[in-house]
Formats: C-alpha cells, structure tokens, sequence
C-alpha cells in the first residue's frame, strides 16, 4: 500500500474530528499521533505502537478514522466477540476508481466467499471444508517434499561467496514450489499461476493504486478463479495427490458447499500461502543475523529453528494487523464502539505487550509462555498455519546448517513495502 488502502481505507483528513462516542470521559496525557504509512512508520512501526500501547491500548485515530486496538487482551476480546466482523469486501470495493467498476464485480464477488471475509456460522461452514487437508498431520505428508525443495532452490541460488537478494533467491520461489505442489499446480502453469497470485495481491493489500493496476488485479483475480475452476474440473475427472483431489474425496464439496464456493476459496489459499511464508522467511532470517547470539544458539541446536519462526511471528512477523467492522455496540476498555465503525487489531502491538510477554521487545528463540497472534486466533486463527511453519523452519534450519557464511551485506539500507497489513521487506540482499 502507498498513500491509501482498499482494506483499511482512510488516508490523513479523512476524518477532521472523532465521533461523539470516541471522545474519553477523562483527559488524557498528549499523544501525538502518526499517520501509519508515512516512511519511517513503514521502516520501524514498533516504537510508536509501544508508546500508543501504553497511551490508551483502545484509542480513537481521526487520522485513521478507524480504533487502533494495540492491547493484548483488547485485541483477544475482539478476535473473539461476535459483535466485531470480519466481513470487508465492501471497503474493498468502494475504494475501485470509477472507472475500474465494471469490471469489479465478479471479482468481489469471488473475495465474498473468502473465508478471511466471512463471519460465523458461515466461515465455519467454509473452513470445515479444508479442515483435515490443513491439519498438522496431513501438512506432515509434505515434509520430505519440502526440505528436498529447500534444498534444491538453496543449491541453485545460494552459491557460497556470491552475492544475491534472499527475498529473490530463496524466500520468494520456495513457497511457491511447496505451495504450487500442494495445490496441484502443474510446473508448467506456474508462472501465469503465481503472476495472477502477484495482482490479487496488489488488489487485497492496497498496493494497487492506479486505475490500470486495479484493472490487472481485478481480471487476475477473475483469471485466477477460471484456472482453478478447471483444474478442480480435471481431479474430478483425475485425482492425484494434493489438496483439491483430497478434498473432493471427502465428498463435502458439492454438499456443505458448492463449488463456486469451494473454488472461491482455493484463490484465497493461493493468494495467502506465499506470501505470509516468504516474509516469514526473509523476517526470520534477518533477526537471526542481526542478533549473532541467537543465530549462534539456533546453529548449535538446530531444533530452535522452530523457536526463530515463532520469536518472528511475535516480534516482527508478517502480518501487522487485520480489519474489522462493528456490527452493534461495543464496550471495549471503557470505550463504547459503535455500529459501523472500523477497527484496526494491532497484533504487532498486542505482541510486544509488557503485560503478556516479559521483556518483550527481547528476540529469544527458547521463549516459552503466553500465545502470540502472529498467525491470529480462535475462528480466524491462519488454516494455513502449519505449512507456513513447515515451510519457513526448513528454509531457516538448512540456511543456518548448511550456510554458516550467510551475512548481510547491506542492513542499515533495508527498505519495506509500504503496507498497513503486512511486513515485507522489498530484498534482503545478502551474501551467501
């Protein structure tokens, strides 16, 4: 996202003055407020969210015309109270220039059956249907497959004493090979596969600005759904082994949900996979070797590969909020939401929050203790989440076994994308 964002919405002035109802009973200690996309937000957000934290965990943003909820426990409430809705197609499309609208609305219509945009009972009617395929155990199956592909990319790419971008090399084109298999995309498909799952991503993220860009990202998103459409059509005909053939064995599709439906969320899955991990990756990667101490810990007990992953999650991982809408009154740390308003679940804040995580601004791999929100929580926790972790602890794990004269070459000029949502870095260049 640049200046704006379709999920989030609102850019500096959208809102002069809070509503009636967001004005505390009691004054409050000044606090000067940041517009969330300005360029040193987007390069280091966490000193800010820290001191917002502790300046009201539940504050009113004119600037944001959204509640930024930075608290933990506020953040666990919401995630859990059905007065708080996940359901934000429509911000999405009423941020679609004018002249793109004609082409949006199939296009909106297949993010509506998004599991991410839907509320209970609905998202657990479309969730049940990829329950057992996400399970830990069946994610399991992919393990071997996986660290042969790490190992593959890493042989291709990390040529000891050469100079390269990890984002590119390594954090990027691995999701995508485990992803692409465990969908059942054949390799010759891949690369219109992962272009489509690029635009979707300019479109859900907010990076689309133009009234071009948007035009791309909404035929992406249409193209997108034909081609699983078909290829749904072909393990009908021809099961094979990966996710669409096992779910259509388990017979729900075509029951529970239809299969407009079902495909619907197959480019949810698709557009979700690589991207979360590759900046899990890459995120990883840069807390370890910026932090010799922990890279040392991980490299003399491999098994804390899993503990970076996690430690990332919490402290800088790839998502820094999501966005909600209140569909009734709430009352929410003495502050009464209202119907309609938006909210802004700031997990990167309620990560780093002193009254759940102890010196919580500290990268340790052995942390043990209270659950971070790096992958969510209760009916919205990541689907994903297991393969994502299977994923980013295999390309940790070998990159520290195996490439002991990894460095950064560059880490005081780290850029990142300019994104309310999420945590990428544009390259990690590196030296392997």
């Amino acid at each position: 996202m640049s200046t704006a964002t379709p999920l989030a919405g609102g850019t500096p002035g959208a809102a002069e003055f809070p509503p009636a109802h967001a004005v505390p009973q009691a004054a409050e200690a000044p606090f000067t407020e940041r517009y969330l996309l300005s360029p040193d937000m987007i390069a280091d957000p966490y000193g800010h969210l820290d001191a917002l934290r502790a300046h009201a965990p539940v504050h009113w943003s004119p600037m944001h015309h959204a509640w930024l909820v930075t608290g933990y426990d506020q953040v666990m409430r919401c995630l859990r109270d059905p007065a708080v809705s996940a359901d934000r197609v429509r911000p999405l499309m009423d941020a679609v220039p004018q002249g793109a609208r004609e082409d949006a609305e199939r296009a909106f219509g297949i993010l509506s059956r998004w599991m991410v945009f839907n509320d209970p009972p609905q998202h657990r009617r479309l969730r049940q249907v990829f329950q057992e395929a996400f399970a830990a155990r069946a994610v399991a199956r992919y393990r071997a497959f996986t660290e042969k592909a790490t190992r593959a990319v890493l042989a291709r790419k990390a040529v000891p004493g050469r100079g390269g971008d990890l984002m590119a090399d390594v954090a990027k084109p691995l999701p995508a090979l485990v992803f692409a298999r465990w969908l059942g995309v054949p390799r010759t498909d891949a690369a219109a596969f992962w272009y489509w799952n690029a635009r979707v991503a300019d479109l859900v993220l907010g990076t689309a600005q133009e009234e071009s860009e948007y035009r791309a990202s909404l035929q992406a998103l249409v193209s997108l759904e034909d081609y699983l459409a078909a290829l749904v059509a072909e393990r009908r005909a021809e099961p094979a082994d990966d996710l669409i053939s096992q779910v259509l064995k388990e017979g729900r599709v075509g029951e529970s949900v239809s299969e407009e439906e079902f495909v619907g969320m197959l480019t949810q899955m698709a557009f979700a996979g690589g991207e979360t991990t590759s900046n899990l990756i890459a995120n990883t990667v840069l807390a370890l070797h910026s932090r010799p101490g922990q890279l040392a810990a991980v490299r003399e007990d491999p098994g804390l590969a899993q503990g970076a992953v996690e430690e990332t999650l919490r402290l800088d991982g790839p998502s820094k909020m999501s966005i909600r809408t209140t569909v009734r009154d709430l009352d929410l740390d003495g502050r009464t939401l209202r119907a309609g308003d938006r909210i802004f679940l700031v997990t990167a804040a309620a990560n780093r929050d002193p009254a759940r995580f102890p010196d919580p601004g500290r990268f340790d791999v052995r942390r043990t203790g209270a659950t971070h929100l790096g992958f969510g929580f209760g009916a919205h926790f990541c689907i994903g989440a297991a393969l994502a972790r299977l994923v980013a602890v295999a390309a940790v794990g070998t990159l520290v076994r195996d490439h002991p004269g990894l460095t950064l070459t560059d880490p005081g000029a780290l850029t990142w994308q300019p994104s309310l949502l999420n945590r990428s870095l544009t390259a990690l260049p590196v030296r392997y």
